[in-house]
């Protein structure tokens, strides 16, 4: 039988780089030189395959090797060889130092990058605030109107004239679409009444039968007419 470590003849230069490829002995440049070659040539290829069963029988009296502990001095050997021991733990310590140091200067450059935005982020905008002066040309009647934004009330001031004995002053109002809406009647001095505006929105204040138009436009004389405008 033959043996499965007997060498080949010494003539036999491809055999003897196989089996130095399988054993690890060869340079890097001629391993990946023939690794290459074998995915190309078969020949080359058989005969790997061949070492590696004859080399297969020292293995048998193995367990499989576990992985290396601590492999971050190897790596950074790999990747940094020192010239002497001292250095490479300088090296080492000065890469970890380094990653930690760069690690917390970019937190902490996010959390100045983030107070700072903080800081300089532009608010909502100030509510705005409408006006309208109302006075009836016909009458002493001469109303005031002041629209609070941020609460979305309306106050409606009545600063001259008298309400009616039997009527009442209606409050209307007519946007974009030209169609009156109303806002309810004007019976006290002072009326607030809850409701969204804009500028450019138009009031109005009509003379109705006594508890409000009976329509869903003003059916008395419209007294006084005023436009919306921002304070």
């Amino acid at each position: 039988m033959t043996d499965p470590t007997s060498t080949p003849p010494p003539d036999d230069d491809a055999d003897l780089q196989a089996a130095e490829y399988v054993l690890g002995t060869l340079e890097a440049s001629e391993r990946d030189a023939l690794r290459d070659r074998a995915m190309v040539d078969g020949a080359r290829a058989a005969r790997i395959r061949k070492w590696e069963a004859r080399l297969a029988v020292f293995n048998d009296g193995y367990d499989e090797a576990p992985p290396p502990p601590d492999l971050l001095p190897r790596i950074e050997a790999a990747l940094f060889p020192p010239s002497d021991p001292a250095r490479a733990r300088t090296q080492r310590g000065g890469f970890l130092t380094g990653w930690l140091g760069g690690a917390l200067a970019a937190a902490a450059l996010a959390a100045v990058l983030f107070v700072a935005l903080a800081q300089f982020r532009p608010g909502p905008p100030p509510p705005v605030s409408l006006s309208a002066e109302l006075a009836a040309e016909d009458t002493d009647l001469r109303l005031s109107a002041r629209w609070d934004g941020a609460a979305g009330v309306l106050e409606v001031t009545r600063t001259a004239g008298d309400r009616p004995a039997t009527q009442d002053y209606e409050l209307w109002l007519i946007d974009a679409t030209g169609v009156p809406q109303s806002l309810g009647l004007l019976r006290a001095e002072v009326t607030q009444l809850p409701v969204a505006l804009a500028p450019g929105q138009v009031l109005a204040v009509s003379l109705e039968p006594e508890g409000g138009s009976p329509a869903d436009a003003p059916t008395g004389p419209v007294l006084a007419v005023a436009e919306l405008t921002e304070l």
